[in-house]
């Protein structure tokens, strides 16, 4: 078994990478300290949380700069730039798909097991299976879900179609709204709206139920299996090309990530 010694300096580390700026070790000195196989502390979830949530959005903004510029190019007819992008793009891409993978493999294989509790392993239950329309987690999933549509799929009617049923169900059940989320739920609700305004202005005239059935009609399955992937890059506020319409996406990960930590409480 591990020494507090070897642990605490783990934790030392983490902390020294952060002040640093070097979230790619602050990540790794985390996960010695999760597979360690021990209940991770207050002060050891949120490192690991900060750590993760760094090295994923420094390759989110590398991602959006790239598909812009790439948009550019292609606008030029300069194929062969664009094919030098594409190419990079993908780099970028399947870092992201390893590191999401990644954090999963941790969760599942150290976290969950080392829980002290069973509180643990049930609200991972209840948040994979049991989430009203006005929980946070679940319209934060709905933001991004949407948000994948809208900028990987291309499909702004999808995109609306999600966004407006995931609000106009939240809407409903407003009054069963908990005190305590409520903040966090009308945050999202709130960016929700503003993305469905921003993004009817892309729909055609007669649009709206036709298109969506017909888009859902395609045969997007073959790239469900990205999607966790890709919603990690669905959300941020530091966006480099303001022509592209991305929620507030900052304000939704520090709402949602203090609610994935109480998973592990």
């Amino acid at each position: 078994m591990a020494s507090q010694k070897e642990r605490d300096t783990h934790v030392y580390m983490a902390k020294l990478a952060e002040q640093a700026e070097r979230y790619d070790e602050m990540v790794e000195s985390m996960k010695k300290v999760a597979k360690l196989d021990v209940e991770l502390t207050v002060e050891e979830r949120n490192l690991l949380s900060v750590g993760y949530k760094n090295v994923i959005g420094a390759r989110r903004a590398s991602w959006r700069i790239m598909s812009s510029i790439e948009q550019k190019e292609e606008s030029k007819g300069n194929e062969q730039n664009v094919k030098l992008i594409k190419g990079y793009r993908q780099k970028v891409e399947e870092e992201l798909s390893k590191i999401c993978s990644d954090i999963l493999e941790i969760i599942d294989k150290h976290l969950i097991p080392s829980a002290g509790t069973g509180e643990a392993t049930a609200a991972t239950v209840t948040a994979n299976t049991d989430l009203s329309s006005t929980h946070p987690i679940r319209l934060g999933l709905a933001l991004n879900f949407s948000v994948f549509y809208y900028e990987i799929m291309n499909s702004p009617e999808r995109a609306c179609y999600l966004a407006k049923q995931a609000f106009d169900e939240a809407i409903a059940e407003l009054d069963t709204l908990s005190e305590e989320s409520y903040k966090d739920s009308t945050l999202i609700m709130q960016l929700l709206r503003d993305n469905l305004t921003l993004w009817t202005s892309d729909l055609p005239e007669d649009g709206g139920e036709e298109n969506v059935k017909a888009d859902e009609a395609k045969a997007v399955e073959p790239k469900s299996a990205d999607a966790k992937s890709a919603d990690a890059k669905s959300t941020d506020t530091k966006s480099p090309e303001p022509e592209r319409h991305y929620p507030k996406g900052d304000e939704v990960d520090n709402s949602l990530l203090q609610l994935q930590r109480s998973i592990f409480a």
